[in-house]
């Protein structure tokens, strides 16, 4: 049903392969549109997006259950219990 299509990156210029297997996927996905970058270029973008060095920024809180200091990847709430790995673990065994 498919066939390998070679498409042209908007970012980098280079020819790229839209494989059938991933015309397949994006057919049960639902999605409407080809893909405009190569890999590479979609990978950059996505590190480019999370900020200049592709790591995730950090929060500084402190554990909820055993209250050590703890760094979590996203803006703490109040109303919500943080807890640090090993409670996190721990907790979720318990589930």
């Amino acid at each position: 049903m498919f066939e390998d299509k070679t498409l042209i990156c908007k970012d980098c210029g280079k020819e790229f392969v839209f494989t059938a297997g991933e015309q397949a996927f994006y057919a049960e996905k639902g999605f409407q549109n080809e893909p405009t970058r190569c890999r590479d270029c979609r990978q950059a973008r996505k590190a480019s997006r999370n900020n200049a060095s592709g790591e995730r920024e950090m929060f500084e809180t402190v554990c909820a259950e055993c209250g050590k200091p703890t760094r979590v990847p996203f803006i703490p709430k109040s109303d919500r219990p943080i807890y640090c790995s090993e409670c996190f673990a721990a907790k979720r065994q318990q589930f």
